[in-house]
């Protein structure tokens, strides 16, 4: 590997969607995987030990989705530039990919064709965006942000407890996955309710999907 290569963090909860990723990116040779995630957890735990020039991250990773990790390694690790991986043409997820810090967004629908291209524009601190849906979601961005409730935003915190919570996670599963107490973890959960008018576990899992945390 040469000082000319880009290194390259690769995180997705699909084994096989690594390896076709890696595949695609390490027929060039300016380009090296050093490290692969199934998780977010795992990417941050990977970038304390390895030297990274680029994360590329699935939006939707259990625990810990692309978008919280991303806006993680911008405050620990803001020299790594980060690129988000969907399945999905979703404008909050775009939208929340920007605010998130990373430098792109690739549908894995035409990762074949975009995703070198994406990496190497992140790589030069360019952006890059899927290029047909831009202007129809920058048009529904602001139509929604004329009609949004403030009051509904979530803190990162909060954020993370309502996806754990939709994931099925227990309350002292999220307490140790997210290092608070138990306590803290019921508190959240009971503010996230009266927050969003919500009832039960069940319409913050559908609220959940709702706002992309998770996939249905």
């Amino acid at each position: 590997m040469t000082t000319d290569t880009a290194r390259i963090l690769l995180a997705d909860d699909h084994a096989l969607v690594r390896s076709g990723l890696r595949l695609i990116l390490e027929a060039e040779p300016d380009l090296q995987v050093v490290a692969e995630a199934a998780d977010g957890y795992e990417a941050l735990d990977a970038l304390g030990g390895v030297v990274v020039d680029l994360a590329i991250l699935d939006i939707a990773m259990p625990r810990m989705t692309g978008l919280q990790t991303a806006r993680e390694i911008q405050r620990r690790h803001p020299q790594v530039r980060t690129l988000m991986l969907s399945m999905h043409d979703n404008e909050q997820y775009f939208f929340e990919a920007i605010k998130a810090g990373a430098c792109g967004y690739v549908l894995k629908s035409v990762a074949d064709r975009d995703l070198i291209e994406a990496c190497r524009a992140a790589l030069r601190g360019e952006p890059f965006f899927h290029p047909q849906a831009v202007s129809a979601l920058i048009r529904e961005h602001l139509e929604r942000a004329r009609t949004s409730d403030s009051g509904s935003l979530l803190t990162p915190r909060e954020a993370e407890v309502i996806k754990l919570v939709a994931e099925g996670y227990s309350t002292k599963e999220i307490a140790a996955t997210l290092s608070i107490s138990g306590k803290t973890v019921e508190r959240h959960r009971a503010n996230l309710l009266q927050k969003l008018g919500l009832r039960d576990r069940v319409e913050l899992t559908r609220y959940a999907i709702r706002t992309g945390l998770i996939e249905p």
